[in-house]
């Protein structure tokens, strides 16, 4: 199988690219610089950016399987949040299907649920816009995965979503960057966690899982952590006013991951931050 990956070079790419090299498959990579793709180690390397239409024509050119990795997050301009999560993500969808693409795996964010449910959030929830975490980013996401499962269910696309908790690990600064919220939250407020090696092993799961198209799965780890672990966890001393604060909404971001574990085995490397720090791999 050919897979072709974009947004390689992110943060999550470039830790999930040398484990799916791992396997037997043919990994070729969309990327903006050409020597940042070479050097993840990829097979094959396709030079150009995810909203140009003629370059990803040119890196679908017999593809089998996409991982769309491709992502504009913090400090961006909100109309490249639109643009890189939502609308180049449709755009990829629909050239894969005029390619003749077999395989389309969209990753997404538990952000993109919206507000809690007073339970833990299901793939079959659909977004309710709101909550102190929903922006352009979240509401991108949503629309990307409501347009590209059309795709599914009116023209064929055998698209899977993989949706992911708060990623961290191997080096990423996304845990630092943690405290910006959890300082202004009470202090048992909880953040539902994954591993890269575990958005790894689910990805994977999904791309090579037969029968799971127009499926959503749900991708953390056990064990969210409240916002007094994140300031542990960072070295920073905790405020004390997290003590006088209360949480509007527990189940906020909190995901369910029974449908990935019941369907496609999986089960996280770290099911905690905390294993994941005593096994020195933060």
């Amino acid at each position: 199988m050919r897979i072709l990956v974009t947004g390689a070079t992110g943060q999550v790419g470039r830790r999930y690219v040398p484990r799916l090299l791992q396997r037997s498959d043919v990994v070729r990579v969309l990327v903006r610089d050409e020597a940042r793709g070479h050097a993840l180690g990829a097979h094959e390397v396709a030079v150009g950016d995810v909203r140009d239409t003629e370059s990803v024509r040119k890196a679908l050119a017999g593809v089998d399987a996409v991982v769309n990795l491709a992502v504009a997050y913090r400090n961006v301009p909100e109309e490249e949040n639109r643009a890189v999560n939502g609308e180049a993500a449709v755009a990829l969808g629909r050239s894969a299907l005029e390619a003749g693409v077999s395989r389309f795996v969209q990753v997404s964010s538990n952000l993109a649920y919206g507000r809690g449910r007073g339970r833990p959030l299901t793939e079959d929830d659909e977004p309710l816009p709101g909550g102190p975490l929903w922006g352009p980013y979240s509401e991108s996401k949503a629309a990307a995965e409501a347009a590209l499962l059309a795709l599914h269910r009116d023209h064929g696309l055998d698209v899977r979503i993989g949706a992911l908790a708060f990623v961290y690990g191997e080096g990423d600064p996304h845990l630092a960057a943690s405290i910006h919220w959890a300082s202004q939250w009470a202090g048992h407020q909880r953040l539902p966690m994954v591993h890269h090696a575990d958005v790894a092993q689910g990805l994977t799961r999904l791309l090579y899982a037969p029968g799971v198209a127009g499926r959503k799965y749900n991708i953390a780890d056990d064990s969210p952590v409240t916002a007094v672990e994140l300031h542990q966890l960072n070295g920073v001393e905790v405020p004390p006013e997290l003590a006088e604060r209360t949480d509007p909404d527990p189940f906020y971001t909190i995901v369910s991951t029974l449908r990935i574990r019941d369907e496609l085995g999986f089960r996280p490397l770290y099911p905690s931050v905390w294993t994941a720090r005593d096994a020195g791999v933060l």
